[in-house]
Parts: C-alpha cells; structure tokens; sequence
C-alpha cells in the first residue's frame, strides 16, 4: 500500500508534506496551492483550534521531511475534488508495536460515513507493514460519533483512561489479526 495515497469508496487519503500543514495554517489558499486541493470549509480549524498541542506544531515546525504517520493524510473527496478531512497517527509505531489513530471530517461532510471509510483505510496502512500489532483510537467518554465509527471499523472498547492531555477518555484497540 503506497504511503502517498490511499483508496476508499469515496476519499483518496493524500499524505501531506510539512510544508502543506503549514500552509493550511497561514491559510486556505496557500493550502490549496501547496497541495493541489481545495480546502472545504472548516478544514484550517483542524490545524489552528485550541486543541491542537503545541507539542505536535514544535514537531511540524521542524519537520523537513513528509512522513504519513507524523503528518497524516489530507482526505479528498473523489466527487468534489476538495478536502474535506484529515486522518493521521499520533506517530510512528512504538516498539510495542502499537499505533494511535486520529480522524475528523469538515461538518458539511459529516454523517455520510467519510470518517469510518479514513478510518478503516488507516487502519489497513497502518497493518499493510508489519511493524503494528495493535492500533489505538481514543475518544470522549461517552457514546458518539467516533464511537460509532470504531465500532463499525471492528475495534474494541477497552476501557477508560487518563490522557495526560484530556482527561478521562475510552480506549478502543483493533489488534491485527494472525496471518
């Protein structure tokens, strides 16, 4: 499976390069020049919320070389041509072999299953080299949209933890399966 670009029914999921994220967060049209789709609305606040850790814009600020488990994937819409999501790794495998997963999709996007078909093709990287044996999600501690799209991508609920970032979360994992 090419680390460039991945199928689903209905996204391409293009990895991104440091240089694109950071364009996003100067702004939609550097974005889109940088590359090459048009951002849907909304995009650029997964990138400048509040929630985005000063850790990880450190590490993006340093980058010099696109890696798909540190900068992710920029889903694009095949109908539409422009991106309306982002799915990514908290980084690469450790040497537990465990990956953490992370998706959202723009909210005109919402509700047409694009997060669970970036979640499920995440998930299909993240197996395709052998290095990971589990892959990790977390989520609010309470039953929503994200819960209902690792369910429908077959991981289990594990239990709550303290996420040194958000508090209290669940933990969902999917262990790869036994060749």
């Amino acid at each position: 499976m090419s680390a460039s670009q991945l199928e689903t029914k209905n996204l391409r999921l293009v990895s991104h390069a440091p240089e694109h994220l950071r364009g996003l967060i100067q702004g939609p049209e550097l974005y889109a020049r940088s590359f090459g789709f048009q951002p849907a609305k909304g995009l650029r606040d997964f990138v400048v919320s509040k929630d985005v850790s000063p850790e990880w814009l450190a590490r993006l600020e340093a980058s010099t070389e696109a890696d798909p488990w540190i900068h992710g994937f920029g889903l694009v819409h095949l109908a539409s041509g422009s991106v309306i999501g982002m799915g990514s790794f908290y980084g690469p495998p450790g040497e537990d072999g465990v990956v953490e997963i992370a998706y959202g999709v723009v909210p005109d996007f919402q509700g047409k299953g694009y997060a669970t078909e970036a979640a499920q093709a995440l998930v299909a990287f993240a197996f395709s080299g052998g290095q990971v044996r589990v892959v990790r999600a977390h989520t609010l501690p309470e039953s929503n949209a994200s819960t209902r799209v690792l369910t429908k991508c077959s991981f289990r609920f594990v239990g709550e933890v303290m996420d040194p970032k958000d508090g209290l979360v669940w933990r969902w994992e999917k262990h790869r399966e036994a060749p």
